[in-house]
């Protein structure tokens, strides 16, 4: 089995640079320019890759909770409308393409249903993202994976036989596992990082880091544990209005995130004891018997 995917030109998983996505997700409230500031801050923060998500309402919305009132940006509508009001079409995401491209970001959505996996093929885009309320959608991992790209499968909300089970459909060829919490924001008791090394040991596929916690700590932790991939939500504020931006990480907190996992890489070395050079003068100067 391998033990890295390549995402466009990288290679992400073992004795590879954390791969580290800004996942702007809903948070742009449907406003391109929004999303475009975000598109910025993730590449000034030297993040490897922004993501979205793809939905399409009709589909995902329980019929139930369609038509609930819902308090918003544009007064009060229903759960539907609101879903429609923040979905990126063909002619946001045109354009969402071509600012990457002219920025040199790399850019790819989480799907949600099928149709979402056959509207954005037309991009092209270096992988696909499952996220974790759709690992027991056997129909949508099937249809996923026939389109032929790396896939990342979230493991929120799932037992370990959920995440077997869609294991088994999707192999572990091309495919990357993310360790994740999906509570807005995550309580660090329930954070649970040592699954990191519970995924590595059980599957034989790269294993990451979907976090949605206040802070950075416990993102620097799951690092050390082992996690090749990073992915954390971006926000311009968070106190915007949105159900996920409580749980986002601002610009100048972005920045940090990518520069300090950047300094635990180098610190970590390969695990085999030497004496460095430059220990050698204190050395010389503390030890008796040098």
């Amino acid at each position: 089995m391998p033990d890295s995917i390549k995402i466009g030109q990288r290679l992400v998983g073992k004795r590879q640079p954390v791969y580290i996505v800004a996942e702007i997700g809903i948070n742009h409230n449907g406003d391109l320019e929004i999303a475009k500031q975000l598109i910025d801050a993730a590449k000034v923060a030297g993040c490897d890759a922004v993501k979205f998500q793809k939905r399409t309402p009709e589909k995902c919305v329980p019929k139930e909770q369609a038509n609930l009132l819902r308090e918003t940006p544009w007064g009060l509508i229903t759960y539907l409308d609101y879903r429609h009001r923040i979905e990126f079409g063909e002619g946001e995401y045109r354009e969402i393409e071509r600012y990457c491209k002219e920025r040199g970001m790399i850019w790819f959505a989480s799907v949600w249903d099928e149709g979402s996996v056959d509207f954005m093929e037309a991009f092209n885009p270096p992988c696909y993202k499952i996220p974790s309320p759709a690992l027991t959608n056997h129909r949508l991992l099937s249809h996923t994976l026939s389109a032929g790209r790396p896939i990342i499968l979230s493991t929120g909300m799932s037992t370990m036989e959920q995440i077997e089970a869609a294991v088994n459909i999707l192999g572990q060829d091309n495919l990357l596992l993310t360790h994740c919490s999906s509570a807005y924001p995550c309580k660090p008791h329930e954070l649970n990082l040592l699954m990191i090394q519970t995924l590595k040991q059980k599957f034989h596929c790269p294993i990451g880091y979907s976090g949605h916690e206040v802070g950075l700590q416990t993102t620097y932790a799951a690092v050390v544990l082992g996690a090749c991939y990073v992915e954390r939500h971006v926000t311009l504020d968070r106190a915007m209005w949105g159900t996920d931006q409580a749980a986002s990480v601002e610009p100048v907190g972005l920045m940090r995130l990518v520069r300090d996992i950047r300094v635990i890489e180098k610190s970590m070395g390969d695990g085999v004891k030497q004496v460095y050079e430059s220990e050698r003068a204190v050395m010389r100067k503390l030890r008796l018997d040098v």
